[in-house]
């Protein structure tokens, strides 16, 4: 039997976020896919709704109350619940998964997929974190366990799409597009009295909220770029980030020719994702397709790295490396959070991440346990920082 055609399954870190539900919605129109297993951290009533559908063996809650909230309210299924960090690493190394989606948020990703690569298991990648705090591990790691990593965010997938059949050696340049966000081409000053509601407003992308914050500030970008290094092995000045407004082209590859190879489509998550899953393979996908006509017009601009600080700096800390990119990625998390409940300002998030990263002593080729640390001391120094009456 061909191996596309057997069934493949699966296990999704992060299922009622929105790659995890998106990844779903693919489930439900692939037979081959099977769900071996999902975790979350506490929407139990989404993850009820999940279990009841896609019938999976295991399932682990982040919170201890969620998973025994879950147990009994799927008491009558015969699916085992697991939690915590115990939880996700066992479903990490399920025997019964083929393929695990991370698309758990927050660092709380790295041992699970370290895990998962020591069980020889494919990687649909969607944590940003990985890659980003422990890139010097995981992709030695996936080497000599011999895991393919497949990349979901829609960059990355278009940069490995774009590389398909072509010779590494003869890339000369990545070029990772940006939409700029809601808040392209505006200055400081505009941005000063920018809220929550207006950072919210992405032109073209529905994604999660700590995400649309990032594409508004320009840290995702350079979140992303970080990635792109590790995925790619390239060298931090072999990456050029374009603003490209209009989401057609995901990203491209300038070889040593001079040719480039680019992937486009309509911004739609489920694209890559499906990629990953079935890769090498592509699948017949509904919905609407890219009309270039109506399109009319792609255009590209530099991005504008004073006002929109995020690339900047993350270009600083990966210039920096060892334990500064978790300084970076921490720092930006926590800004996010108390800027998504109003408790700071859009532009005090480039403020908190330059003030936490000023402070720091780098580790240099940190442990798990030294990238964590590090995670744990940036969220101190944040506290400390917001704790000023200044601020």
């Amino acid at each position: 039997m061909d191996q596309d055609m057997e069934s493949k399954r699966i296990a999704i870190l992060g299922s009622t976020g929105s790659i995890g539900t998106q990844t779903l919605e693919i489930v439900r129109t692939n037979p081959e896919l099977r769900v071996a297993a999902l975790a979350a951290g506490t929407n139990v009533e989404l993850m009820e709704a999940q279990i009841r559908e896609f019938h999976p063996l295991t399932v682990c809650m982040w919170s201890e109350k969620a998973a025994a909230e879950l147990a009994l309210r799927t008491a009558d299924m015969p699916v085992r619940i697991v939690c915590g960090m115990d939880g996700l690493l066992e479903i990490a190394a399920m025997p019964e998964a083929d393929i695990l989606v991370t698309a758990i948020v927050g660092m709380i990703g790295i041992r699970p997929t370290i895990e998962a690569i020591k069980a020889h298991k494919t990687i649909a990648l969607a944590n940003k974190e990985t890659l980003v705090t422990a890139g010097h591990l995981i992709m030695p790691l996936a080497k000599e366990c011999g895991v393919s990593i497949l990349p979901v965010d829609s960059e990355h997938s278009a940069i490995f799409q774009s590389m398909q059949g072509q010779p590494r050696a003869r890339v000369q340049k990545i070029l990772l597009t940006a939409s700029g966000g809601p808040f392209r081409r505006k200055t400081r000053q505009q941005l000063e009295p920018m809220t929550v509601e207006d950072a919210l407003k992405h032109p073209n992308w529905s994604m999660g909220k700590k995400i649309t914050i990032d594409s508004a500030t320009l840290v995702n970008k350079g979140l992303e770029v970080m990635e792109a290094r590790w995925l790619f092995d390239v060298e931090l000045d072999q990456i050029e980030v374009l603003i490209h407004p209009q989401s057609i082209l995901h990203s491209a590859v300038e070889f040593a020719d001079g040719s480039i190879m680019g992937q486009m489509g309509l911004p739609d998550m489920k694209l890559p994702i499906q990629y990953a899953l079935f890769y090498p393979d592509r699948k017949p996908m509904g919905g609407p397709r890219a009309d270039l006509c109506s399109i009319a017009q792609l255009t590209f601009e530099k991005p504008d790295m004073e006002t929109f600080e995020g690339l900047s700096m993350a270009l600083k800390a990966a210039e920096a490396g060892g334990t500064m990119p978790t300084v970076f990625n921490a720092a930006n998390e926590r800004a996010v959070s108390l800027f998504l409940q109003k408790k700071i300002r859009f532009l005090q998030i480039y403020e908190l991440i330059a003030g936490c990263m000023s402070k720091h002593r780098i580790v240099n080729n940190p442990s798990v346990n030294e990238i964590l640390e590090a995670e744990a001391q940036t969220y101190d120094f944040i506290k400390q920082l917001t704790g000023d009456a200044q601020l």
